[in-house]
């Protein structure tokens, strides 16, 4: 048994000596120490020997499995050092390399002129006040001194949820909530997101934006309004931009008015933006309604305000040239990256 031991430990040797991979060693060690290995069968005839034999060959045995382990740490460790090596060749980064390019996101053009608008209005000191796009029919009609028989309560005109819920009309609500809560002096704008029922088409979509204007304090007149959008319309359009205030109608002011600015495309010369006329029609405003402040218990022999309210989408159209006003809606890559 010591020369078949002797020819294990020299098989061994010569099949490690040529094994290069892991799997390799591991079919070594198996065949040689496993359960069914030549060394494992060696051990285990042992029992028939004698007992000066068996300590003999014990001895032997151990010395060889020893002999064996020591060669397969060996042969593991520099097949894991050439594995390390190969993972490292192929992981390396040469950090000399132009790196891949980052994809920035880019801005929705109604979220960068909404930006722009808040931004002129928070220089004069306005703050920014919220409310819900469900709104009640007291906040929306009722609240801002809208008739029982006003055309926009039609089920034709408004997204009616339940007889006294709808999708708000316009971001006026606001105005009404901030009024109920807040006590003068009062200074805010509201943008956000309004729905109407319209067919889609180039100039009208169910669902749009607004800015709603709201400022009350002691003596606030209609030059204070008129200069506020003279500033704005400046800030917004240019320097050389004209104002022109034409009187209208709306329920929650008195008087009411709507502003028109010099063509900033033509500069008030008649173009196809202006149609002609030298000027365009961006916002509608005017002096608080007393039955508007009375919601808010505000006593109208005190304070005195106005308001205004603007689309978003009209202005971005008119700013940045755009034609449709599908286009907003649509998420087309081709064009929001024109807004980089």
């Amino acid at each position: 048994m010591e020369n078949q031991l002797k020819k294990i430990l020299q098989e061994a040797k010569e099949q490690l000596s040529k094994a290069s991979s892991m799997p390799e060693i591991e079919e070594v060690r198996i065949k040689m120490l496993g359960k069914k290995g030549q060394l494992t069968e060696i051990l285990r005839s042992m029992g028939s020997l004698s007992p000066e034999e068996r300590k003999s060959l014990g001895q032997a045995a151990n010395s060889a499995r020893e002999e064996i382990e020591t060669m397969l740490a060996e042969k593991f460790a520099g097949a894991q050092e050439v594995v390390k090596n190969a993972r490292f060749k192929l992981e390396k980064i040469d950090v000399t390399e132009p790196g891949t390019a980052a994809v920035l996101g880019v801005k929705h053009p109604i979220t960068i002129t909404i930006n722009e608008i808040s931004k002129v209005f928070m220089s004069m000191g306005y703050s920014i006040a919220e409310g819900p796009e469900i709104e009640t029919v007291f906040n929306n009609f009722d609240a801002l001194n809208a008739p029982d028989n006003h055309p926009s309560r039609d089920y034709t005109d408004t997204f009616y949820i339940t007889e006294n819920t709808i999708l708000r009309t316009h971001t006026s609500p606001v105005q009404a909530r901030t009024l109920q809560k807040q006590n003068p002096p009062i200074k805010v704008i509201s943008p956000g997101r309004c729905f109407r029922r319209d067919t889609p088409d180039a100039t009208h979509s169910p669902m749009f934006h607004q800015v709603e204007g709201l400022i009350v304090d002691e003596g606030i007149t209609m030059a204070d309004l008129k200069g506020t959008l003279d500033h704005f319309a400046k800030e917004l359009f240019g320097a050389d931009v004209r104002t022109k205030f034409r009187p209208h109608y709306f329920p929650f002011t008195e008087p009411s008015a709507e502003m028109d600015v010099s063509c900033f495309k033509c500069g008030g010369s008649g173009c196809r933006v202006c149609k002609g006329s030298g000027w365009i029609e961006i916002l509608g405003c005017g002096m608080v309604h007393p039955n508007v402040l009375k919601v808010g218990a505000i006593d109208t022999e005190k304070y005195t305000g106005f308001a205004f309210g603007m689309g978003v989408e009209r202005i971005a159209m008119l700013k940045y040239g755009v034609d449709d006003i599908r286009l907003f809606y649509e998420n087309d890559m081709r064009f929001i990256n024109q807004f980089k």
